[in-house]
């Protein structure tokens, strides 16, 4: 990015530095100067006469001049003047102590060419000083300085390498977040001034004086100033010299040498070509030096804490930094250059030093500094990987370590024996499940798991080592057939491994303590594919085989969990069958206690949301799965950055190189969708998966943009298709209008559906709520200017208020104190709305529970999920009458089951998530379905829009195509379910659950049969079920030979049930099918399999 400081204010600094740096100091002047030229025809700093030009000990930089006494006595003395001129000290006082700084205290040559008399002279006076409070008070000297003016900012503290809460450390927590944009805590834009500034930081070879021999650290920051055709597009590729010069600051290119040019060029091309976060890391020790050169790239704002992490990094080691520097580029990327004090070191041991830190680096990336970070700097420390894998297996048994099991199910069992109605025994399991949940987390909160850790460092590093031996390739034990899952399980079963669950038992003291290590057992064992030593990963990820699922607490077992950890979040994505989709959502939490609340319920909200899916894909050839991105509460500002790294460490298990162990032996696909917060990028992850060089890159997402080949579900509503085709549906068979039906919506016009809603509907809206709060008018709210609002995609807030009847009124979250707006006083808010919820969110979060939600009909488009619950649904039934006549869900998990059971039994007509909204995931289905079919040319001739005002022929051909069986499968549904509640009179909802199980139930069955493999069969179902369009193009044959036969094949089977049992019904006798499939026996001619001419 560049500068933060006003243009005039940038264009002194850059004209001032483009002068040449000889100006400062001012000994340059009066030596006399000659200029020199590298050999690139840089223009290189003034060099004195009597020095010579040459590069520095590691040719990295281009050194001033020597430090010399003859070379330094002009800015000696200047410096003596200007002491003696503020007449603090005594001149003997002056000259003692200057002689002892420019002479004894060992300065890199750079600090005295960076600094003019006066600052040098400001440093002196503050050394000078603190050795005289020393004497006074016999204290140790204490020497500090912080000095700031313009665009530059100086600091002076000892240098105390691997002191916990030294200076120096405090300092470098304070310039992360002031300077380098990366403090842990997010920050609000007015701090932007101070972000992203270069530092150069500078350790004494001397001590403070001769009786204290402490070290001096000198900090310098200032902003960098880019040349004015500077680049700030962070996808722009750095080639070559030219292009770093216009991302570079000025006065640095100015300094650095060829070798280092050359080294940044290549390490910002790898890291703008990353894209999604993750490191760059290259290592240099130069022959006859003491110093190691250790270098990390990575984009900024992608990671916190890195300078300070990384100084405790290298200081557990027990190393410390000469000199380091921060270089910010104007594309958004940031470079580190530490310098470490390898002196009296042996040769031999530096190599496997260096690899060492540089993977430790990568890992500080991803991690760099935690609640278990005080584990690596003990008197017993653990490394950096141990901490790391510590880290991301106290998360993981924090979401999984269940007890009270076996009492659950035993009395989950009871509740079931008894002769309670169906609603009452769903009420009875239902608190009792929530009850042992409870139970759960506050036996296992993550502070009572952390302290089971923190005191364990021995168990950590033991529990570690079983890790490494099955997931690193560099472990002795683990040979290449060590790979393959037998291997794997006879390693499960050596006596070692069985040792170290007697070591856990004999290192802990109670039973908790021994079933969290345990569970770090189980958390090695059950990963099949890790990132763990992948050198440049972006964040933290695990492919793991699910059967450590407590079948008590998740009756369904997955196909598939992965797991991953990253700085800014953790997440998780589950699905249910090998070719399985769904969406991926970033959960943000607007406060403490939301994210407390979102925390302990992430991995069940999307186990839920994937087992919903999986009912839902009931049409479709794809089973069901969700991702759930969950953002730490001080990075809520990052859902962007979470979802790269997300999508990125998932691609790293999806396309295993060597350097994974991998025990699943087997290809894997993700197919991805959009979902809350995630919609806009789409597109970055289909196009991060080709330059990862996946060949699925085409179908990996869907719901991009037209220009990408995507189907948007927004702009053609597709989700709305199906939600609306229910709504319809009902009003129908209960003879109503719909120009005269009251609606009640959560999820406002600038969303998917809540503008998709307002957009296909005439029905009369008397409340809409929002991110932005609540809109209302029971006279019915102006459809004109909700539709403009629709079509804009803006919220509620943005309502023309003087188109509200005088029973009107609009909330927004932004109102803190209801009683004192005076906004919202005159906007006609009922008093005793005002008494029950002070503020503006209070308002919206409880509206849809309020006396005034209530109309005909309810669509909730948006909201959290279990918005209405066992606790309060009876808000919307009072005295037991039901606040409205139809709810159809368009929010996936809006209700929990147990209140649609209530709802139902209070006569509401309800059709609950996985059969009302599955438009979307069938539009995605058949995105991806064109995706495999197509070539690569035929895909962007034909499916890609690059001209809204072009669209291909065939694109919206196959779109209406699409919107036809959204249409065709809602209705087959719709009245499938209509039926079989007329028949049996039991809730719609569990209707809707047995429907789907039954289908897929079904389908599974004729997966495994031998029809496939007849082929008048297969060629009347794909004739069937195949986009008219796509036939036409392509041609059955072709489409056969084109998609892999896994996914034509479950096409077949999805389409064949589903259709079977639409029409058949749930209780359809065995031979029904035989019946039903006759019509598709008949040999189809060869002509029906070509494409149409």
């Amino acid at each position: 990015m560049t500068s933060t400081s006003p243009a005039a204010k940038a264009d002194k600094l850059r004209d001032s530095a483009q002068d040449g740096l000889e100006k400062r100091p001012s000994l340059i002047a009066d030596l006399g100067t000659r200029e020199t030229y590298d050999e690139d025809g840089f223009k290189s700093p003034a060099v004195p006469v009597d020095a010579t030009p040459e590069d520095g000990p590691q040719s990295d930089y281009i050194a001033p001049f020597a430090v010399t006494r003859s070379v330094m006595k002009p800015l000696i003395d200047e410096v003596k003047t200007k002491l003696q001129q503020r007449k603090f000290l005594s001149n003997d006082v002056v000259d003692a102590e200057t002689d002892y700084f420019f002479d004894q205290l060992g300065l890199d040559a750079w600090f005295f060419h960076e600094q003019s008399a006066d600052d040098l002279a400001k440093f002196i006076l503050s050394l000078a000083t603190a050795k005289m409070m020393s004497k006074m008070t016999g204290d140790k000297i204490n020497v500090t300085l912080n000095d700031k003016k313009g665009g530059r900012s100086v600091y002076l503290v000892p240098s105390e390498p691997g002191k916990r809460n030294s200076s120096a450390a405090r300092l470098e927590y304070e310039i992360e977040k002031a300077y380098l944009g990366e403090g842990y805590r997010y920050r609000s834009p007015e701090d932007e001034e101070r972000h992203f500034q270069r530092m150069q930081c500078y350790r004494t070879e001397g001590s403070i004086s001769e009786q204290d021999k402490t070290r001096l650290r000198i900090y310098i920051l200032e902003e960098p100033v880019y040349p004015e055709n500077a680049v700030t597009d962070p996808t722009f590729i750095v080639k070559d010299e030219a292009d770093l010069a216009r991302v570079a600051d000025v006065s640095f290119l100015r300094v650095a040498t060829k070798r280092t040019r050359v080294i940044l060029i290549e390490m910002l091309s790898g890291a703008a070509t990353f894209r999604a976060g993750g490191t760059v890391i290259r290592g240099f020790h130069y022959p006859d030096s003491d110093e190691f050169r250790l270098m990390v790239c990575y984009r900024q704002g992608t990671t916190h804490s890195f300078l300070s992490g990384l100084a405790d990094l290298y200081h557990s080691y027990d190393m410390h930094a000469t000199r380091k520097y921060v270089e910010q580029f104007s594309h958004g990327y940031i470079v580190y250059s530490v310098y470490l004090d390898v002196k009296g070191r042996k040769p031999e041991s530096l190599l496997r030093l260096f690899e060492d830190l540089k993977n430790d680096a990568s890992f500080l990336y991803c991690l760099p500094r935690t609640s278990l970070s005080p584990m690596v700097k003990t008197e017993d420390p653990i490394s950096q990987q141990e901490h790391v894998y510590a880290y991301c297996a106290w998360k993981f048994v924090y979401h999984f370590l269940s007890r009270y099991a076996s009492e659950y199910a035993e009395l989950s069992r009871s509740f079931r024996r008894g002769n309670a109605t169906d609603v009452e025994q769903m009420e009875a399991v239902t608190a009792l499940g929530k009850l042992k949940l409870k139970l759960a987390k506050d036996s296992f909160t993550e502070q009572r798991l952390r302290d089971a850790v923190l005191a364990q460092p021995t168990l950590v590093r033991m529990l570690y080592k079983d890790f490494e031996a099955l997931h690193s390739l560099t472990q002795s034990s683990l040979s290449a057939s060590h790979r393959d899952r037998a291997s794997h399980e006879a390693y499960l079963e050596t006596p070692s491994r069985k040792d170290i669950l007697a070591a856990i038992a004999k290192h802990v003291d109670n039973e908790l303590d021994y079933d969290i290590f345990k569970m770090f057992l189980t958390f090695n064992q059950h990963i099949v594919r890790t990132n763990f030593y992948k050198r440049e990963k972006a964040a933290l990820s695990f492919r793991l085989d699910p059967d450590f699922l407590d079948t008590a607490d998740y009756p369904l077992t997955p196909y598939a969990v992965f797991f991953v950890v990253g700085s800014e979040f953790r997440g998780f994505h589950v699905r249910f069958k090998d070719v399985a989709r769904g969406g991926i959502r970033v959960v943000q939490s607007r406060s403490l206690a939301a994210f407390q609340a979102n925390l302990p319920a992430l991995f069940d909200e999307v186990y839920n949301l994937a087992a919903t899916q999986q009912r839902k894909n009931k049409d479709i050839p794809e089973g069901g799965s969700k991702g759930v991105i969950l953002l730490s509460i001080d990075h809520q500002d990052k859902a962007e950055v979470a979802f790269q790294k997300y999508v990125d460490s998932l691609l790293d298990l999806l396309l295993p190189g060597p350097e994974l162990v991998d025990y699943l032996g087997r290809e894997e696909i993700l197919f991805l969708g959009p979902d809350e917060g995630t919609a806009e990028f789409m597109n970055w992850a289909s196009a991060h998966a080709r330059e990862r060089g996946a060949s699925f890159w085409k179908a990996f997402t869907t719901g991009k943009a037209r220009k990408l080949g995507g189907i948007p579900h927004d702009l053609y509503g597709m989700t709305t298709k199906s939600i609306h085709t229910y709504v319809l549906g009902c009003l129908n068979k209960m003879n109503l209008k719909e120009e005269e039906v009251t609606k009640f919506q959560t999820g406002g016009p600038d969303g998917d559906l809540g503008s998709n809603e307002v957009l296909v509907s005439k029905d009369k809206t008397i409340g809409v709520v929002d991110g932005g709060g609540v809109l209302y008018d029971p006279k019915g709210i102006d459809r004109a200017e909700l539709t403009r609002l629709a079509k804009a995609r803006k919220m509620t807030r943005y309502f023309d208020r003087s188109k509200l009847s005088k029973e009107g009124f609009y909330v927004d979250v932004e109102h803190a104190d209801l009683t004192l707006d005076s906004e919202v006083s005159t906007a006609n808010l009922p008093k005793e709305l005002v008494a029950q919820c002070p503020s503006g969110v209070a308002v919206r979060n409880g509206f849809h529970l309020s006396q005034y939600a209530q109309a005909v009909l309810f669509v909730p488009c948006g909201g959290r999920p279990r918005a209405v619950d066992l606790g309060n649904v009876g808000e919307l039934l009072p005295n037991g009458v039901a606040r409205f006549r139809i709810i159809v869900e368009g929010a996936n998990l809006f209700f929990t089951q147990e209140a649609r059971l209530q709802l139902e039994e209070a006569g509401v007509v309800l059709y609950k998530d996985a059969s009302a909204n599955k438009g979307g995931v069938t539009s995605s289905s058949l995105e991806v379905f064109a995706a495999l079919a197509l070539t690569d040319s035929e895909f962007s001739d034909c499916f890609c829009v690059l001209d809204d005002a072009k669209v291909p022929p065939f694109y919206e051909a196959y779109v209406a195509d699409v919107l036809k069986i959204i249409e065709r499968n809602a209705q087959s549904e719709f009245e499938c379910l209509w039926r079989e509640h007329e028949r049996t009179q039991r809730p719609r909802c569990t209707l809707s659950d047995e429907l789907s199980y039954k289908i897929n139930e079904l389908n599974d069955s004729i997966s495994e049969s031998s029809l496939w493999s007849q082929d008048a069969i297969k060629h009347n179902v794909m004739l069937a079920a195949c986009p008219q369009s796509l036939l036409d193009l392509l041609g059955l044959r072709t489409i056969l030979e084109r998609v892999p036969e896994s996914y034509t094949k479950a096409m077949f089977s999805a389409y064949l049930a589903s259709q079977f049992i639409y029409k058949q019904g749930l209780n359809a006798p065995d031979f029904a099918f035989f019946e039903f499939i006759q019509p598709y026996l008949k040999p189809v001619e060869p002509s029906a399999l070509e494409p149409k001419k």
